[in-house]
């Protein structure tokens, strides 16, 4: 059995993929609320950003926290195009999720649907992300643990989504986002527990990319997008606002149609 390293850069790694998972969550969620308060173009458009966003965040997440992964006595290296995949089926499964939230006409069936559509989102990512994983032995995993790391993301999930929906409010916002965060983290987390790696040295050059060759790079993209589009997302008026600012043009152009007369001296 090979030793297994999670913490290579101590919590700098744990806490950075934490933060990564949080953003992403309260983003996607930030969008699925705008997505329900319009219709047409404009709810797919937000829901679209909600599944980039989130699919995004919980990759990073699984990935920052892989750069702290080492195992004794091999080399690691990451297949590309499974790494890849791993990506896109987590921005695919979120994608279901949230539009089944945005479109569903139950909420509680849209939350139940969309929070068990996003917890499969996270588990298939992680889990085609370490299928990914290339190294001189074999992996292993328990079979329980990994059910319990897909019921955790499921689970908390489906609250993070709840809460995004149905509370309102700077604070539950807050809360939502970190729900999701504990549960890509945990998931995660668990899933690694949930592995073991039987080392079999060997000299042969392993294929795939290092972690700093591709995971890294890649990482920092995904990284910047989600804090670039936070940044938007802020910075746009909410429904309401659109709706306040319209109605204040109205009126404004209905006093010059009237016209204002001033009292003569």
């Amino acid at each position: 059995m090979g030793e297994m390293h999670h913490f290579t850069y101590g919590w700098l790694t744990p806490v950075l993929s934490f933060v990564m998972a949080c953003v992403g969550g309260a983003l996607g969620l930030r969008c699925t609320v705008r997505a329900l308060a319009t219709t047409g173009a404009t709810r797919r458009n937000w829901l679209v950003l909600a599944s980039l966003a989130i699919g995004s965040g919980i990759w990073t997440m699984h990935f920052v926290a892989m750069l702290g992964f080492g195992v004794s006595g091999s080399a690691i290296r990451y297949n590309v195009p499974l790494t890849v995949l791993s990506l896109i089926v987590a921005i695919l499964f979120v994608g279901a999720g949230v539009f089944t939230a945005g479109y569903g006409r139950s909420q509680v069936r849209s939350v139940l649907v969309g929070g068990l559509g996003t917890g499969l989102g996270v588990a298939a990512m992680h889990y085609i992300g370490m299928s990914a994983l290339r190294l001189h032995g074999d992996l292993g995993y328990a079979p329980l643990l990994v059910v319990l790391s897909v019921l955790i993301a499921v689970v908390a999930a489906t609250a993070a989504l709840w809460a995004a929906l149905t509370v309102r409010g700077t604070t539950a916002a807050v809360g939502a986002s970190l729900v999701m965060g504990i549960a890509v983290s945990s998931m995660h987390y668990t899933g690694m527990a949930a592995l073991s790696v039987r080392v079999a040295p060997g000299q042969a050059p392993l294929s795939g990319a290092t972690a700093t060759e591709f995971i890294f790079p890649l990482a920092v993209v995904l990284g910047s997008f989600l804090f670039l589009t936070s940044a938007f997302v802020a910075l746009s008026p909410t429904a309401q606002q659109r709706r306040e600012s319209e109605s204040a043009v109205r009126r404004l152009h209905d006093v010059e149609a009237g016209g204002v007369r001033f009292p003569a001296d």
